[in-house]
């Protein structure tokens, strides 16, 4: 902020001292008019001392310099020895006409103060000093004339001493005032070009804001503007840009909210009304920039309602809030789509194994049912089905038994297949026999184009068989089951599992 400031202020000073070199050439101009003016003043019985040829020689000479101001004010614009060339004439043609007997003493004092306009201290210290110097060449000039015409001085040097130490006393007193005064205008500039920096930099922000605002009012179904300094709250959307009152000692729910409550499902009204309660919110945004829940509307399926700060005090209180309220039905339904992809396995579209760890963490927080059951299922022979079909035969094995599983198991419980040929499923009944029993007699019906049957090893175990058992030791249970349910098919088949 600081640099931009600097640099404003800087530009500010280039234009104006290029705005004062343009006004001192008119002045430069204008002053060729002295000569005729001191001529007609010959002419009317004043200046007699002066001659015509000398005014006709003043303007002249201003002409030229004038031009020559003109033509490094199209050079050199807002160079400060534009500016000193300007200063320097003025200067030296005060102490022309002064020494030619006419009488401009009051322009000694006018022409340092001209030099404030550059706003450059070196060059008021410059002009002051030039023209404290023409001064004293001016009075030493005229001193011999003026000792001569009046009787209270007897010789040029009292003249001299005594005019040249009334000036200096003024001088030295115009020069310090003029200092003061240039000081107090470059503060006084500086402070101006701060502030403009200031409501710039308001101005800009407040057209983004509104900007943005705007454009919420169109992403938005809702939008309000909650202010907490005088305690308002205004649609955005509403053309009238009408203001309510909020009362926060009495009131929890704004206008809005309000309306929106009305739909809002039932089992999450009391959850939208702790989210929206106005009293809490800015306790809840402090040091914040939004605070947002999701909810599901009755009529239009699920929105999200927002609190977003938008100016907050010292202390990151919010004194003024967006409240926005948007549907977000459709980015819910693929979120849950998704969910459900990376929960799927993809070939049977069953649970995979990553669905069946998420269960098993969210079991492990609560105490089981007294009717979990916990199933652990493997197919008998899928290696020397792949060994001597090929994979397409093995496919085919993990399919059907995907199919099996699913169509027994239903809605009452969840199927995973966690590895190669591995299942697993969780339910809740009372007799897990007759689920094992159904299932036996579902596959021992399927055949297939590579393979004329379908066995699978099953083992399950209960909560109601091992009280206490945690959801681990259930799993160890059922692996221990399987696994035994396994042994006893090939036993009782006669295939060494270990052959093709």
């Amino acid at each position: 902020m600081q640099q931009k400031i600097s640099a404003e202020y800087e530009k500010f000073l280039k234009l104006n001292r290029i705005k004062v070199n343009k006004y001192m050439n008119k002045v430069l101009w204008f002053f060729i008019l002295a000569g005729p003016a001191i001529a007609l003043a010959r002419k009317l019985g004043l200046f007699l001392e002066i001659k015509y040829t000398t005014c006709i020689f003043i303007s002249i000479m201003l002409a030229i310099l004038a031009t020559i101001h003109l033509l490094l004010c199209k050079k050199f614009p807002g160079k400060s020895f534009t500016f000193l060339f300007a200063l320097t004439i003025l200067d030296l043609l005060i102490l022309y006409m002064s020494c030619h007997n006419v009488g401009v003493y009051i322009l000694w004092f006018g022409i340092p103060l001209l030099s404030l306009l550059f706003c450059e201290k070196y060059l008021y210290i410059y002009a002051s000093v030039l023209n404290y110097v023409l001064l004293i060449i001016s009075v030493w000039y005229n001193s011999t004339y003026f000792a001569a015409v009046r009787s209270d001085y007897a010789t040029p040097l009292a003249f001299f001493i005594d005019k040249v130490s009334g000036y200096t006393i003024e001088l030295i007193l115009m020069f310090v005032c003029g200092y003061i005064i240039g000081k107090l205008t470059l503060e006084y500039f500086k402070s101006l070009h701060s502030q403009k920096i200031v409501i710039k930099e308001q101005k800009k922000s407040m057209k983004e804001k509104i900007g943005i605002l705007d454009s919420m009012a169109e992403i938005y179904d809702h939008v309000n503007l909650i202010d907490f300094v005088n305690n308002t709250e205004m649609s955005l959307q509403d053309t009238t840009q009408a203001r309510h009152d909020i009362d926060l000692n009495n009131q929890t729910q704004t206008l809005m909210n309000q309306q929106i409550d009305k739909n809002v499902l039932p089992e999450q009204l009391d959850a939208f009304m702790d989210f929206t309660n106005i009293q809490t919110v800015k306790s809840r945004l402090t040091n914040k920039k939004l605070i947002s829940a999701d909810f599901i509307d009755v009529e239009s399926g699920w929105f999200r309602a927002q609190y977003i700060t938008v100016e907050a005090d010292t202390d990151g209180v919010p004194t003024l809030v967006i409240y926005t309220i948007h549907n977000v039905d459709e980015e819910k339904r693929r979120e849950e789509n998704l969910i459900k992809i990376s929960m799927t396995d993809e070939m049977t579209r069953l649970f995979n194994r990553r669905a069946y760890d998420e269960d098993l963490i969210n079991l492990r927080k609560n105490d089981l049912e007294s009717d979990f059951v916990l199933f652990s299922i493997d197919i008998n022979g899928l290696k020397r089905a792949n060994d001597s079909n090929g994979h397409a035969a093995g496919d085919e094995l993990i399919k059907a038994a995907a199919n099996c599983l699913s169509k027994i198991v239903g809605n009452k419980g969840k199927v995973y297949r966690i590895g190669g040929d591995e299942f697993m499923i969780i339910i809740n009944l009372d007799n897990p026999e007759e689920l094992k029993a159904a299932i036996k007699q579902k596959t021992n019906k399927w055949k297939g184009v590579y393979n004329p049957n379908l066995f699978l090893a099953i083992g399950y175990a209960s909560v109601k068989d091992n009280p206490g058992s945690s959801i681990d030791k259930l799993e160890h249970i059922a692996d221990t089951e399987m696994y035994k349910d396994k042994s006893l098919f090939y036993q009782e088949t006669g295939i060494d599992r270990r052959r093709r």
